[in-house]
């Protein structure tokens, strides 16, 4: 296996907080089986904090409040738990339960917390059509509702024509909300679970680049994720060139964790993700194009300064980012899939490790705690700069610019899948110092896209259409 590239990241600060939490049951969990995270909460919790989290009759504080929602609780919760809390009668889990099984109880929490909240504070809703939000109130435009399915990314042509890709296959042509066509003559994709016609990513030199699930040589099964570039004559697909494929050794039968996304710096190169298709330990092998985010020169060719020679790699550890932007000041961003909780939203630098499959904030599908967030030893993992406690699918992201909402300029913008969100985030030096929800519901977010003009794109799965934000006036 090659060596991973240590990349320093700090780790959650240890503080405590006078914090009510649960008492430990009388018996240590059984090690070798894996314990389900909410039976563990009844089991422990009910008596003093109730099913729900908010609060029972022996005098525990309740858990649904908007300050205690907070990212910042992490580790607190986590070390409350673990060494409990004398001043209010709680004795120490770490006694009783895995650092890993204390982890878990702190998803639970999130995940009771966001169902309490919602069901207090609902979602944002418009009055008259108008959303009030922190910075501008907007409204929500319908740009396209027909010839979509499960659209997946969008981007605009220099003329200002606009791209969307469908997932099983095809890119339409749209001028303004109408139908021009589906190009014609691009390259082979297969849809293959999450997978299928993916990114489209139009360059300022006039070049389309594309990615695609693509299926695999004569005589095998699976597919990998594929770039391509090439232009436009009318509505045919010209002057076709591989940037990037992986060898049919990597080609997988999985229909997961694609990755996909892709955007470009200022310096010459393009960037994307592939997600880990399924893999997960192989994702901390460099040697491999496994959860990885790439870098390579516009021509597909790989650049001198990489953290490996000869290797496309420029970060790894991720599970599935399907969402990339780069910001005002040449920061590049993901965001990133985990399974129950902690999608991220993460600062790719070079040769960095995000983490996965090690280090996850989340629990498994099956309600059994597995991770640990916070590095362990001299490990040297990057900590997301967000997190989503409960998981919203985390998808497209983008940098707000133009002149529409001129106090967002600069943050970053990212939707959920599951989530159905649409999340605004200020970041400096790193780290997030603001957070809003702008949309919840309105279907599931798959791509996100500021127009030069500065209004927002949005496309939508279930319905599968294109929407934006205006501002009110």
């Amino acid at each position: 296996m090659t060596k991973a590239i240590p990349v320093a990241a700090a780790a959650g600060v240890l503080v405590s907080a006078a914090v009510l939490l649960p008492q430990p049951s009388e018996s240590k969990p059984e090690q070798t089986k894996r314990v389900s995270v909410t039976q563990m909460f009844n089991d422990n919790c009910n008596a003093c904090h109730g099913e729900d989290g908010a609060g029972g009759g022996a005098g525990a504080n309740t858990f649904i409040s908007e300050a205690r929602f907070s990212q910042d609780y992490d580790r607190r919760f986590f070390d409350s738990i673990k060494e409990g809390l004398p001043q209010v009668g709680m004795a120490a889990f770490g006694e009783t339960m895995t650092d890993k099984q204390i982890w878990g109880m702190v998803v639970h929490i999130r995940e009771l917390q966001k169902k309490g909240l919602r069901a207090k504070f609902g979602s944002p809703t418009p009055v008259d059509g108008v959303y009030k939000s922190e910075k501008h109130d907007f409204k929500v435009e319908d740009v396209v509702t027909e010839g979509l399915s499960t659209p997946w990314s969008l981007d605009w042509l220099a003329d200002g024509r606009m791209l969307v890709t469908n997932r099983p296959g095809g890119i339409m042509l749209f001028d303004g909300g109408s139908l021009v066509g589906e190009l014609e003559g691009l390259p082979p994709v297969v849809q293959q679970g999450q997978g299928g016609q993916m990114e489209v990513a139009v360059h300022e030199s006039g070049w389309i680049y594309i990615s695609v699930a693509d299926p695999a040589g004569e005589g095998a099964k699976g597919a990998m994720t594929k770039l391509y570039r090439g232009k436009l004559d009318g509505l045919k697909w010209t002057s076709q060139e591989t940037i990037y494929e992986a060898d049919q050794e990597y080609y997988s039968g999985a229909g997961v964790h694609f990755g996909c996304k892709i955007i470009f710096d200022d310096e010459g190169h393009v960037f994307f993700g592939v997600g880990e298709r399924g893999t997960n330990a192989r994702v901390q092998d460099t040697s491999t194009p496994y959860g990885k985010t790439m870098r390579l020169n516009l021509d597909g060719s790989i650049p001198d300064d990489n953290p490996i020679p000869g290797n496309p790699m420029w970060a790894y550890g991720h599970r599935n980012p399907q969402g990339m932007t780069v910001d005002l000041d040449g920061n590049i961003w993901n965001t990133e899939h985990g399974p129950r909780g902690g999608d991220e939203v993460n600062l790719i630098t070079k040769g960095a490790n995000y983490g996965w499959p090690i280090y996850s904030l989340s629990i498994n599908y099956n309600d059994s705690p597995d991770y640990l967030p916070w590095p362990e030893d001299e490990d040297s993992i990057a900590q997301p700069a967000f997190r989503w406690l409960p998981s919203v699918g985390s998808s497209g992201m983008d940098t707000i610019t133009g002149s529409a909402f001129p106090e967002w300029n600069g943050d970053l913008i990212a939707g959920g899948l599951s989530g159905k969100n649409v999340d605004r985030f200020t970041m400096e030096d790193g780290e997030m110092v603001e957070h809003e929800e702008l949309l919840h519901g309105l279907g599931r977010v798959r791509a996100i896209e500021t127009h030069k003009d500065g209004t927002i794109y949005v496309a939508l799965n279930g319905p599968d259409k294109i929407i934006r934000l205006v501002p009110a006036d």
